[in-house]
């Protein structure tokens, strides 16, 4: 006589905590993620930082004006940028300084400046915002005399103290 089998009992795997766990992953990595600015989709240069280790302190998100001082790659020559990262801001400085600004530059986070525009939208903005912090982001391979004119700069618009920015040393 045959032996009876038993019936098999399929078995269900339940997805939703699998999906949960996926979804959750995905909006963790989204809200994470830095995407570059606008600033930097514009910027034709690179700013190869110097290394220091002194002070470890990070640059504030908002109240922040950006000097930069970059070697173009397409022209290969030495200019200053200015940014501010408040959008608020930037249109009270830029709108209101007596510098030469074309419209179409207005729009943008980044201005190509020379020392006398630089001098002009650094007092603008110090009377714009007097919470405003300035940094120098400047290549390493930067001639110290462009250093040395910012900091004039700095130093006739009351704007002693401000920011360098660097890479942490390994």
């Amino acid at each position: 006589m045959g032996k009876v089998k038993k019936k098999r009992v399929g078995f269900v795997l339940d997805m939703t905590p699998l999906v949960d766990i996926a979804f959750l992953l995905l909006t963790f990595f989204m809200f994470t993620a830095k995407f570059k600015s606008d600033s930097e989709n514009d910027q034709k240069f690179q700013i190869k930082r110097p290394v220091a280790s002194a002070d470890t302190s990070k640059l504030p998100d908002q109240n922040l004006a950006m000097i930069k001082i970059a070697i173009d790659t397409v022209s290969n020559d030495t200019s200053y940028y200015y940014s501010l990262n408040s959008e608020v801001d930037r249109k009270i400085v830029y709108y209101a300084s007596s510098v030469n600004i074309p419209e179409e530059m207005r729009s943008r986070v980044q201005l190509k400046v020379d020392l006398k525009q630089l001098e002009i939208l650094v007092k603008q903005t110090r009377i714009a915002n007097i919470k405003m912090r300035f940094a120098l982001d400047a290549d390493r391979k930067i001639q110290y005399k462009w250093i040395e004119d910012m900091m004039d700069v700095m130093r006739k618009s009351n704007a002693t103290v401000f920011n360098f920015v660097t890479d942490k040393q390994q």
